[in-house]
């Protein structure tokens, strides 16, 4: 399988903790579908301390893989909102 592309799509959502509304992260998505995974490389603003943890309510919301060869972030369903 390809690697995701190394330029990537220009529109950024937002990234949300479902359980305290905490941003999250700022990133480079593709397409229109759900937000299944997000790669370490789109990632334009981090707002998180420690990698798949919220900063203010400590919840799990996503672990840390390798997809496609490449790192990130697959996300656990129901625990982040994108807008």
């Amino acid at each position: 399988m390809s690697k995701p592309s190394k330029k990537g799509p220009n529109n950024t959502v937002n990234i949300y903790c479902k359980g305290c509304n905490y941003h999250l992260f700022k990133y480079r998505k593709g397409g229109k579908g759900a937000l299944l995974k997000c790669f370490k490389e789109r990632i334009s603003q981090n707002f998180t301390n420690t990698p798949c943890t919220c900063p203010q309510c400590q919840q799990i919301f996503a672990r840390d893989c390798l997809i496609r060869g490449t790192p990130a972030f697959k996300i656990i369903g129901g625990k982040v909102w994108s807008k």
